[in-house]
């Protein structure tokens, strides 16, 4: 589901991936059977190519990944989070435009 520069985010390995990487990490909390997440998936591909060794973008299945979705009190799905330096720097929930993710990406990176 993930395109090539999009990593798979899991409850086992979103410290290292997120919380401890030294760029911005764009995380999309989704779900299989969720179809706005599944029209928002091209968009975050497309962000994560645009974006490539700028931020890291990942996606985290809640369904499968629980202990990191209830630790970020995901109640509703799909879930942008914008991480720096391990802090939360913005929160997109339900369907956002694109030029909204790339303002927060930009101020995130500049």
């Amino acid at each position: 589901m993930a395109g090539k520069n999009v990593v798979q985010v899991s409850d086992a390995n979103f410290q290292q991936e997120v919380i401890q990487h030294n760029q911005p990490v764009l995380v999309d909390f989704w779900a299989e059977w969720c179809g706005p997440c599944r029209m928002l998936a091209p968009t975050i591909e497309e962000l994560a190519d645009e974006y490539a060794g700028r931020v890291k973008v990942g996606k985290l299945d809640t369904d499968s990944n629980r202990t990191t979705a209830m630790q970020y009190n995901i109640s509703a799905i799909p879930t942008i989070i914008l991480f720096k330096q391990g802090q939360i720097v913005k929160k997109f929930v339900g369907l956002t435009p694109k030029r909204e993710f790339k303002a927060a990406l930009d101020a995130a990176i500049g």
